[in-house]
Order: structure tokens, then C-alpha cells, then sequence
């Protein structure tokens, strides 16, 4: 009878719309697995985007000492990694409360990524 619920939980949890986070993974191989996920499950012209986007935010968080900056900014990536690898990212909008955490140059980089989504967009519809 235990086993049974013991499985049943898991099976809740494995079917959840958010991915339980697993073992938090140092930077590197993190940053190796996001690549790995992108040339795997992204096509071509998301991929370029996503990997260029990927490197410039580990190269801007290289030095940071705060070590709660650094647990969010690995948490955030891996379950940004979990989604890409089991393909729930299709449509996904970004939380109320995680938007209005973020800082101005934030918000501003996602509007420039947008935008960079989105003439990549229209270049391919023209062209």
C-alpha cells in the first residue's frame, strides 16, 4: 500500500506544469547542458538567438560574489533547461511575480530579445 502511494506522488509531481528542480549543477556543466538542450530541441534560427542570449548572461554573471544572486541565477537557468528538454517551453509566459521582481534593465533586455524575436520573425515571412 505504501509503495503504491509513494508512486502515485511521484507521478503527481512528474506531472506538474512547473519541473521539480533537481540537484542544483555547478556553472559550467549548466552551461554546457543549456547548449546541449538548444542544439537539440531548438530549430536553427532559436538556437542562434538562445545561444548567443545563454553566453552573454554567463559572461555578465561570471564574477558575481553574492551567493544568493548566484543560487537564483543557476536555479533559474535549470529549470529554463528542464523546460527546453521536455519541450513545455512552446507558449510559456513569464510569471506575474517573477516580472515584477525584475529590475528596469531587465525588463528592458527582455523587451530587446522581443524585438530581436520578433524581426527575426517578420525577415522570415518576407524573405
Amino acid at each position: 500500500m505504501r509503495q503504491s502511494l509513494a508512486r502515485l506522488a511521484s507521478a503527481a509531481t512528474q506531472n506538474s506544469l512547473r519541473p521539480t528542480p533537481t540537484a542544483l549543477l555547478p556553472p559550467i556543466p549548466l552551461y554546457r547542458r543549456l547548449l546541449r538542450a538548444h542544439r537539440k530541441h531548438l530549430p536553427a534560427d532559436m538556437r542562434v538567438l538562445g545561444d548567443e542570449y545563454i553566453k552573454a548572461e554567463f559572461r555578465a554573471h561570471r564574477n558575481v560574489d553574492n551567493p544568493a544572486h548566484l543560487i537564483g541565477f543557476l536555479t533559474e537557468w535549470q529549470l529554463y533547461a528542464q523546460q527546453i528538454e521536455g519541450d513545455s517551453w512552446a507558449g510559456d509566459k513569464i510569471e506575474q511575480g517573477k516580472l515584477a521582481k525584475m529590475s528596469d534593465e531587465q525588463i528592458h533586455q527582455l523587451y530587446e530579445l522581443m524585438q530581436a524575436i520578433q524581426t527575426r520573425h517578420k525577415g522570415e515571412e518576407s524573405g
